[in-house]
């Protein structure tokens, strides 16, 4: 078990990526804590909360909890995420302003959070979800783009800064996974997106949540301010 006995936090917990990543994280031997919006959709057999990760003040709540349960905090997965998609002489500064509050603020909001108690430990893994989105861009998602290119920026900085203090920081950057994001687009719209991966399919959840298990390990000693493309090889 890779994980064994790791204090592990996923945001984002009730659903999609997030949902199979306190899965396998569970799988792996961790002491799982979800996170999410709506903590009673949390898997079965996990700790859960209730969080809004654009609450500063619940962030704080819910990382002291877990602190005051278990002691220390090994593990952060900065899963929480949403879309709002419009092209940009389209897009309203609400559209724009939710995206970046959850996506980008949020990841904040949680990682600094965490940050001083892995510090005095000397030790943690944080790990950030971007988008192949954040990488290239995508039409239609100025916000989602944006919020996932400034993902890796903190990606980057943070690992500068906390890896002289016993931290790794990774990013992982999928492609198109089936989730319950994608469920309300047509098929003509999926199978288009199909085409444009190499494995010619989705990816799965659980495919995204491998990733995250082996970054959140032991056996990724090594690896710091990565950014892991996870994708089929869209980008080929």
């Amino acid at each position: 078990m890779r994980l064994k006995n790791k204090v592990c936090l996923v945001t984002g917990a009730a659903q999609g990526i997030g949902a199979a990543t306190c899965a396998k994280f569970a799988a792996e031997g961790a002491i799982v804590i979800g996170a999410d919006l709506r903590a009673d959709a949390i898997g079965a057999g996990h700790e859960r909360h209730a969080l809004d990760v654009t609450q500063r003040d619940n962030v704080d709540a819910v990382v002291a909890a877990v602190l005051a349960r278990h002691g220390r905090l090994d593990v952060l997965v900065n899963n929480a995420g949403i879309t709002k998609d419009a092209r940009l002489v389209k897009m309203t500064q609400a559209q724009f302003d939710a995206v970046i509050d959850v996506n980008l603020r949020g990841v904040f909001h949680c990682a600094q959070s965490v940050a001083e108690g892995m510090v005095a430990r000397g030790s943690g893994v944080i790990l950030n979800a971007s988008s192949v989105v954040g990488i290239y861009g995508n039409f239609g998602q100025t916000n989602y783009a944006a919020s996932k290119f400034g993902v890796i920026g903190f990606t980057k900085t943070w690992s500068r800064e906390l890896g002289p203090k016993g931290i790794r920081v990774n990013a992982v950057a999928p492609g198109f996974v089936e989730t319950p994001i994608l469920a309300t687009m047509p098929e003509k719209v999926l199978a288009q997106m199909r085409e444009k991966v190499p494995l010619a399919r989705l990816g799965k959840p659980e495919e995204i949540a491998n990733v995250y298990a082996f970054l959140a390990s032991d056996e990724a000693s090594y690896i710091n301010g990565a950014v892991i493309e996870v994708s089929g090889g869209m980008s080929v």
